[in-house]
């Protein structure tokens, strides 16, 4: 797949690149997609949620009233579960949620994401670029030359650039990431891929 390279303002260049079709031209492998994404929120769940058992409940463990002759259901310690202020049966404890996903799994996944991207051509490539400074302003101008502002944008970057990532920070729905730190989730979340174009070189040996 061709693709026409562009300038930050919108402008477009005698350049082209040729994606690689190993990364964006797959046949989408749904499952490895829904592995992937599901292990990223996984690991995004701190996992520290807890509620007391009637163990862990201060009170008394005077029985509450004679077994029988009441005429109700009998009752022992203030603590069960079934009163107001007893603890909880089976209830949340810390835990992982985090789990395994072998490599070669991950790179089709994200093979897989791309694929789709490019298929319903949701892909822009940009020259490589820099901010001279941090400016909200710079960034909005340029998602707007896209007509891109409001939607979700992924800006695929070769490196750190504090001064772009600084620039797109007060900016809702849009995220800059580095190539090597692009993941399933984030590509099947953005409604526009914006890759620059030394970016792509360290894709393809990553997912090649």
């Amino acid at each position: 797949m061709e693709l026409v390279v562009h300038k930050i303002n919108g402008e477009a260049t005698d350049k082209k690149v040729q994606l690689n079709e190993g990364v964006f031209g797959i046949e989408p492998n749904d499952h490895a997609i829904y592995l992937d994404a599901k292990q990223y929120l996984a690991n995004q769940r701190q996992g520290t949620h807890k509620s007391k058992e009637k163990g862990e409940i201060t009170g008394s463990t005077r029985k509450l009233k004679k077994q029988k002759g009441t005429g109700t259901a009998r009752a022992g310690s203030i603590k069960s579960p079934l009163l107001v202020g007893g603890g909880r049966v089976f209830g949340p404890k810390p835990r992982d949620y985090s789990f395994k996903l072998n490599k070669k799994v991950k790179q089709l996944a994200r093979r897989s994401a791309l694929s789709y991207k490019a298929k319903d051509l949701q892909i822009v490539v940009l020259e490589d670029f820099t901010f001279e400074a941090p400016k909200t302003k710079v960034f909005v101008d340029f998602l707007n030359s896209f007509k891109a502002e409001g939607n979700k944008n992924l800006i695929v970057m070769a490196g750190v650039d504090h001064n772009v990532v600084l620039s797109s920070r007060n900016v809702q729905r849009s995220k800059v990431i580095t190539a090597n730190n692009l993941n399933t989730y984030d590509i099947l979340n953005a409604n526009k891929l914006f890759f620059v174009e030394s970016s792509l070189k360290t894709l393809e040996e990553l997912l090649a």
